[in-house]
Order: structure tokens, then sequence, then C-alpha cells
């Protein structure tokens, strides 16, 4: 037992001694905050944090860095050796961080008061900014990246608001002069042709959109995109589909990008136009070989979107349909059809044929009425009486002298 005790008195001895060296030194060392800590806005949503070593400490044989702590809108913790650091994140909220010294000295690190600042959240009033912002971006043939972005008023911004919008990338800033309209006419989406986003770069996208009313004061909204998660993908290229024996074969090359082959997956869509059966299926390679149906037609279609590993985007439009295959039911089908319109015909005929055989035909068509003569007659009265005369032969008269007076005026006209 005393043993132990004399042990114990040992060991806190030995403890004693090794630290009363270090604590007056310690006890000397002071570590002051930061002084002159600012915040400034320096374009569309960064902020640019400042501040300066406190005069009144002492950097002699010590090692001195800066703890910067971001409590909103994102929070975040760092430290650096820099009076300064740039943060780009939105401000539509308002901005809120402190700072304070970090001191090595003799392997003891020792740390000063933090030092608080603010920046106030953007002017204007409640749920007027606008809502669902969407943004979407498009690697072109050419090499550009388009930008299209759509969004919503806010509920209550009054009914004459005006939104305008303005993208920044890296230190590019440019107004929108494409927008689309809503039903009341005000600016509810816009599109860039081309921009000046650098698709083999990850910077942030800053979205900015604020707006005015005479009724209100419209508040600033602004958010951050990364372009490649936004990046609508284009479709597969040059698909080709063929049939060897009872199996169906399909190649293409991948879309119109920067990224490797590699970082591509696609879906593979077969409809049975004979069963009605679908299938969508996951595929990584550009090359697929599936046992299929010979006595079906299939169509099909593709579409491609990057692997997660490689920064997943958004899946493209489906390519355009192709079909495949023959479909033994269609072809019966045209069969029935092509007999049908034949029997139809011959109906219609043999219907026309009785008509006109009953006179039914001279009814539902009555004959063209022969045109009026509009050319004078050279003899009106002579030929009068000459018809005259011909009708009272026909009916037999019997007196001799009319018979030859007729005659004889028969002679003078011919």
């Amino acid at each position: 037992m005393k043993a132990s005790r004399m042990q114990v008195c040992l060991i806190l001895l030995w403890t004693t001694h090794s630290v009363q060296p270090n604590t007056p030194q310690a006890a000397r060392v002071q570590v002051f905050p930061p002084v002159n800590f600012t915040l400034t806005v320096s374009a569309l949503a960064q902020v640019l944090l400042h501040w300066e070593p406190n005069p009144a400490q002492d950097q002699k044989n010590d090692t001195i860095r800066y703890e910067v702590k971001i409590l909103s809108p994102v929070p975040e913790e760092y430290d650096t050796r820099k009076t300064h650091s740039v943060r780009t994140v939105a401000l539509h909220d308002g901005f809120s961080a402190h700072v304070r010294t970090l001191l090595l000295h003799n392997d003891l690190q020792m740390r000063s008061e933090w030092v608080q600042e603010n920046l106030p959240p953007l002017p204007g009033a409640p749920e007027t900014s606008i809502t669902n912002l969407s943004c979407v971006t498009h690697l072109t043939i050419s090499g550009t990246v388009s930008l299209h972005c759509s969004w919503l008023p806010g509920p209550g911004a009054p009914q004459d608001t005006e939104y305008f919008l303005f993208y920044r990338y890296k230190n590019h800033t440019e107004e929108c002069h494409r927008y689309a309209k809503d039903k009341w006419d005000r600016n509810s989406g816009c599109s860039f042709p081309g921009t000046h986003i650098d698709p083999q770069e990850a910077d942030d996208l800053v979205i900015h959109i604020n707006g005015s009313s005479k009724s209100a004061a419209i508040k600033t909204f602004q958010q951050l995109f990364n372009p490649n998660a936004i990046e609508k993908v284009n479709v597969p290229r040059n698909i080709t589909v063929s049939l060897e024996e009872n199996h169906l074969l399909a190649t293409w090359e991948k879309p119109i990008s920067l990224f490797h082959e590699e970082c591509f997956e696609y879906e593979f869509y077969l409809f049975n136009l004979k069963s009605g059966n679908k299938q969508i299926l996951k595929l990584s390679s550009n090359k697929f070989r599936l046992r299929i149906d010979v006595t079906s037609r299939y169509s099909i279609q593709i579409r491609a979107n990057h692997h997660t590993w490689c920064m997943r985007g958004l899946w493209s439009d489906w390519s355009e349909v192709i079909y495949v295959g023959q479909n033994k039911l269609e072809n019966s089908v045209a069969w029935i059809l092509a007999v049908l319109c034949v029997s139809t015909s011959c109906t219609f005929l043999l219907v026309a044929l009785i008509c006109k055989i009953n006179r039914v035909w001279s009814k539902l068509f009555p004959p063209i009425p022969t045109p009026s003569n509009k050319f004078p007659d050279p003899f009106p009265v002579d030929y009068e009486r000459a018809r005259t005369c011909t009708s009272d032969t026909e009916t037999e008269f019997s007196s001799l002298a009319e018979d030859l007076y007729c005659r004889a005026l028969d002679d003078s006209v011919f």
C-alpha cells in the first residue's frame, strides 16, 4: 500500500515538473483578435472577407493563422494564413461570418476571441422574389454552351411585376435579352444561345434575378449551379440497328460532348409492336445484342447521360424511333383491307348496272336539255307552212285540192 502511494506521488511530482516550464511562458503570451474585419460584395453572389492583424500581437518566433467560420447562408469552417478570403454564395438572405486569430506558440495552439460581421438581406417585400428557378445548359455543335432558365413569379408579387435575369461565370456578367413570356406578358424564362461557360471547368454558375413593380419593392433572388450538373446531354449519334438470325444488333456513337466515352451510360427502349411488351435496359457501352422474336416488329429508341463519377447531368431526349423486324399480324390486316376494298368496288359497280337496267339511272341523272337555237330562221313562214302541211298529210286529209296545194308548196320550198 505504501509502495503504491509512493509511486503516485512520484508521478505527480514528475508531471508538475514537466508542465511548470511552459506555464509561465503561456501565461505571458496573449492572443489578440483581428481588427478592421469587413464584408464587401465584390460581384454577383460574391463576398470579400478582409481583416488586419492586431497591431498589439507579438509575432516573434510564433506562427499566426486565422480561423474563419461562415455562419449563414451556408455554414463553413476553414483556416488560412492570408488576411482576406473570397466566397461565392447566394446573398439574398444575407451573410454572416466571424474570424479569430490562431497562435502557435511552442507547439501550443492558442486562440483569440471571435470578431463577427454581417451583411443584411437584400431589400424587397416578402414573397415577391421568383420561385421554382430551373436552369439547363447544353453543349452545341460549335462547342459553345447555351443556357436556358425558367421560373414562376412570387406569390406576393403584383401583377405588373417584371423580372430581369443576369448570369455570372467567373468574371463575366451578362444580362438576358431573350425572354419568354407568361399569359400575363411577364418575363418567365430566359435563353442564352451562347455563354462564357467553360464546359471543361467546374466553376459555379451564378443566376441573379431582380424585378420591378409600381406598387411594391421586388426582392432579388440568387442561386448557384454547377454547369455540368445541369447539362442536358445530347442525343446519341449514328444509331445503327440490324437483325442477325434471331438476334437484334445495335451500335451508336457517344453524344457530342467533351467527356470521354467511358463517362456515358445509356437507356435502350425496346417496344414489341405485336405483343405490346416494353423494356428499358441500362447499358454502359455503345454496343448491344439481344435475342428477340423474329415474328414481331420492334421500335427502338436510345438516350444518354453521364455516369455519376463524371458529374451526372440531365438525361438527353430520346432518339428518333427506329423500326426493325416484320409483324405478321400487320401483313394479314393489310390483306384483309385490300380484299374489303376490292369487294366494295365490285358491289358498287353491280348496283350501278342494276340501276341502269331498271331505268333508275335516268331518274337519278336526267338528260341534259337541248340548247335553244339562237340563229334566225331564213324562211320562217314557208317553213312553218311546210311543217303544218307535213303534219296534216300524216293525218290523211281527204281534200285533193289541199293535197295538191301542199305538194306545190313543197316544190317551191325545196
